[in-house]
């Protein structure tokens, strides 16, 4: 009789040991993802910054929807969705709901070139011609006799112009792959073409990376959406994510719209991009987390659900340059290596993070052109898990400028001759004002030199030997010299 109940009650000990376990862990991943919701820091740091809440940098920066997640010890923490999915419908974001990731596109689409060329024993350092039946790239002079492979392609080093695409208004022509490689109505964008001989630079190319659509087509004989679907997506686990442009077929709901800075919802709720390779994925951050895990652990020879440790390893290698690899970007902070991507569509913006080793990463995505709140997102998720050099802090001491000069600056500058940047003051705070576009916040660095925190853009304002403001000189990427009205 002993026996018999020391038998019985024995697993339910360990059982009830286990649920303790388990409310633990639950409760400290709650902790963790709290502190991750309040610990928002901004990329640059004036006097007065400090921990910052989601919600209310959602509510500044007018972000409708947000969808984050994060991974630990190849594991996904924990995922979390976070405000409107559409407006319209008051439809909220959840952990299913798919959002435009843009440029992301490019590592899944790596992942799908990859795949195909292991396992038809193709060169990746043949000529794209090689490969390619239904067009051809026309060589000329600029690239020198030099031939473009597929590796150029995926890095970015092929010397080939179109940085990206706008996508093109629902109900609107879609032009072919090859109509948009050739630049022929109704493609939107320029042909695609050599701007300088390959492998001499990276510059980055959406046009180059639609090559590899067609050259994958090509190859497979499958539309593209099916084969990235059933040799990447699916074998992942990504089941919730496709390559369709526009994705048919879904639940009312499922997919997010898009909204511009300042709120307002893309027309037709999103754009669509036949150019699926460089934009056009749809995915939620639980399913792109799959594959930063799957990514991970064939890295270390632990799975090869797509690609095998060898191929993995050569994908995740920049090739003739520091940081860019196949599909995607690495960078090295201090000898610990992230792989990651960001993604910027009309009406979507979104960022991911794998570590090399380890097993952890971020996954963020949102409904709207203003992505100033994906670095404080990370800011505050490195915080917290100590993912050492993805906290990008820069922190400004900002100068004390007199209103006599402040009011010398304000006035109209033309940036080009349909773009006027309008300077306002209201106290000792300046703002500028593009056409058609919201008002910004500036902050003095020097005297004359002025940041913004919502793009990364300054402005510094040029006098004349008389002292009187002439013209400003507007960085963002290249500097505009806008003269003064």
């Amino acid at each position: 009789m002993n026996k018999l109940y020391q038998i019985v009650v024995l697993p339910i000990v360990f059982l009830a040991g286990s649920i303790n376990n388990y409310a633990l862990a639950q409760s400290a991943v709650q902790q963790r993802t709290k502190q991750v919701e309040n610990n928002l820091t901004e990329f640059l740091q004036t006097n007065d910054s400090g921990p910052k809440n989601l919600q209310q940098r959602m509510k500044h920066y007018k972000v409708n929807g947000l969808s984050i997640a994060v991974i630990k010890n190849y594991k996904i923490d924990w995922a979390k969705a976070y405000g409107i999915a559409d407006t319209v419908s008051k439809t909220p974001v959840t952990n299913k709901t798919l959002f435009q990731v843009a440029s992301i596109s490019k590592s899944l689409n790596a992942v799908g070139v990859m795949k195909l060329f292991k396992s038809r024993h193709l060169d990746l350092l043949a000529d794209i011609n090689t490969y390619l039946t239904s067009w051809k790239f026309p060589y000329d002079s600029l690239s020198k006799g030099k031939k473009i492979n597929t590796a150029h392609l995926l890095s970015h080093t092929a010397g080939l112009n179109v940085s990206g695409f706008g996508g093109y208004e629902r109900g609107t022509s879609l032009p072919s792959v090859t109509q948009i490689l050739n630049g022929e109505q109704p493609a939107n964008t320029a042909a695609v073409r050599s701007v300088f001989e390959p492998g001499l630079r990276q510059q980055y190319s959406g046009g180059g990376v639609t090559i590899t659509q067609l050259m994958l087509t090509d190859l497979s004989k499958d539309p593209y959406e099916k084969y990235m679907a059933d040799q990447v997506l699916k074998p992942m686990g990504m089941l919730n994510s496709t390559f369709a442009q526009p994705p048919l077929g879904l639940k009312p709901g499922v997919l997010a719209a898009g909204y511009d800075v300042a709120g307002k919802e893309v027309k037709g709720k999103s754009h669509v991009y036949p150019e699926q390779a460089a934009a056009g994925l749809w995915t939620n951050p639980t399913d792109l987390a799959k594959y930063i895990i799957e990514t991970q652990l064939a890295y270390e020879g632990r799975s090869a659900k797509v690609l095998d440790q060898p191929t993995t390893r050569l994908r995740l290698t920049p090739y003739m340059n520091a940081d860019a690899a196949l599909g995607v970007f690495i960078e090295n902070h201090g000898g610990l290596k992230y792989f990651g991507h960001g993604g910027a569509n009309e009406g979507f913006r979104s960022s991911y993070y794998g570590s090399l080793e380890g097993g952890n990463g971020l996954v963020i995505m949102l409904n709207s052109d203003n992505g100033e709140i994906i670095q404080e997102l990370i800011n505050s998720i490195a915080t917290v898990y100590n993912f050492k050099g993805l906290n990008k802090i820069k922190k400004i001491k900002l100068a004390d400028v007199s209103e006599t000069d402040l009011d010398s600056y304000l006035g109209d500058y033309q940036l080009t001759p349909k773009l006027l940047l309008s300077i306002t003051r209201q106290g000792k705070q300046i703002y500028a004002q593009a056409t058609g576009q919201a008002r910004l916040e500036a902050f003095p660095e020097t005297k004359f030199k002025f940041f913004f925190k919502v793009i990364h853009a300054t402005m510094e304002f040029v006098k004349d030997d008389q002292g009187k403001v002439t013209k400003m000189l507007f960085t963002q990427g290249p500097t505009i010299e806008a003269k003064k009205h």
